[in-house]
């Protein structure tokens, strides 16, 4: 098949998704850019060859090349994903005789390791850093407790109402993804904090009948946004971690249990997850840890 029957194969795919797929005006462009590359790459190799001949080898090679470049795992995977579907349409057509992707399994992305903060830098807000006794303040402080005692997602703890705090028996009821409830047991020093909130509430809301168990300052529920800029704002002070969200904290929290000794399948139930699959992303966080000890302790590392 010479070039310009390529061509016209190409821009038959390309109208196949623009008016049968609908797909978008950024989806299209982007996969006649890998088309276009591929069939670059090809003719580089070999002038000869053409897409209709391309084999998975070929293709292998190309996703090689591709990397050795420095694109990354999720920009190979798109560009295969662009070059599966042409074949797979091309194929339904006749246009040509096999399909030479589909045997092809992309690059695997690499695992993003949670970010946490260390111990010492939550000691030293928790503990070094002089906090008042406004509402906002006592607020400020018994938020970032109880997401790095209980491992809360943010949207948990804005759920949290009166109800689901138990001072007597140092729990909490609460509710994650789809509905599911969970009980968390939290500390002495956590529930210190809780009933000290709750004193500040009053005071500062003296007719506030119940429900939700945090206020902003106009005394409605807290938002995730409220709870977001509260966040960063305390842990820029002890951290320079580029993240320093909410969901930082819960990291925090899973970590620390790891490392003092708590057991994946226990922390999976704390943290509300389905599976202890995820909850075992923590063991590699831990891990590259202690590599990073060994290397800064050992003499010979």
């Amino acid at each position: 098949m010479g070039s310009e029957a390529v061509f016209m194969m190409i821009e038959q795919f390309l109208n196949y998704l623009r008016y049968e797929r609908n797909a978008s005006l950024l989806t299209v462009q982007k996969y006649e850019e890998a088309l276009r590359e591929f069939e670059s790459y090809i003719i580089h190799k070999d002038s000869s060859l053409s897409m209709d001949q391309a084999d998975t080898d070929l293709i292998r090679d190309w996703m090689e090349s591709l990397m050795d470049k420095g694109n990354s795992a999720s920009t190979i995977n798109k560009k295969l994903s662009a070059l599966r579907s042409f074949y797979r349409y091309a194929l339904k057509r006749r246009l040509v005789s096999r399909d030479p992707a589909h045997p092809v399994t992309g690059p695997k992305k690499a695992k993003v390791l949670p970010q946490f903060v260390r111990e010492g830098e939550m000691n030293r807000l928790l503990d070094d850093v002089e906090w008042g006794n406004t509402f906002k303040e006592v607020r400020a402080r018994t938020i970032l407790l109880i997401l790095y005692e209980a491992g809360l997602r943010r949207s948990e703890l804005v759920g949290l109402d009166d109800g689901d705090v138990d001072l007597a028996r140092r729990q909490l009821k609460v509710t994650g993804k789809r509905n599911k409830q969970r009980i968390v047991p939290f500390g002495e020093e956590l529930a210190t904090e809780l009933q000290r909130y709750l004193a500040a509430r009053q005071q500062q809301y003296a007719d506030f009948a119940g429900g939700a168990f945090f206020l902003n300052d106009k005394g409605r529920r807290v938002t995730g946004d409220q709870v977001y800029r509260t966040v960063r704002q305390h842990l820029s002070a002890v951290t320079t971690l580029k993240k320093r969200s909410p969901h930082v904290l819960r990291h925090t929290f899973a970590t620390a249990m790891l490392n003092n000794g708590a057991g994946l399948e226990s922390i999976k139930d704390l943290l509300g997850h389905e599976s202890v699959a995820t909850t075992e992303i923590y063991t590699h966080t831990t891990f590259e840890q202690l590599k990073r000890v060994y290397k800064e302790a050992h003499p010979r590392a």
